[in-house]
């Protein structure tokens, strides 16, 4: 059938309509103190794929990051637009309450 896919699992496709730093931002939004190894369980990525991606949020304003004895508290700055000026008119918690509409 046309416009039918091929593969009736939706991850056998190849691609996700979210990135890795979004996806990050999704478990931190559900786990504010996840540890870097849950995050990238969690996400299916390396822990430095996640350090950098932390790294990334927290060098733009979307995340601020402090240590609570031996973890880290991640905030997620959800008033700040998203980057693309597609979706610039939507804000990083507006996304996170599309995906977890209870937080």
């Amino acid at each position: 059938m046309v416009g039918q896919p091929k593969h009736s699992d939706p991850s056998l496709l190849g691609f996700s309509f979210f990135t890795n730093h979004a996806h990050v931002l999704f478990v931190i939004a559900r786990e504010s103190d996840a540890r870097m190894r849950e995050l990238a369980t969690e996400v299916g990525i390396t822990e430095r794929a996640v350090q950098r991606i932390v790294e990334d949020l927290t060098a733009t304003g979307y995340l601020l990051v402090t240590k609570e004895g031996r973890r880290n508290h991640y905030q997620i700055q959800s008033e700040l637009p998203l980057r693309r000026a597609i979706e610039a008119h939507r804000n990083v918690g507006e996304l996170i309450r599309f995906i977890y509409p209870e937080i």
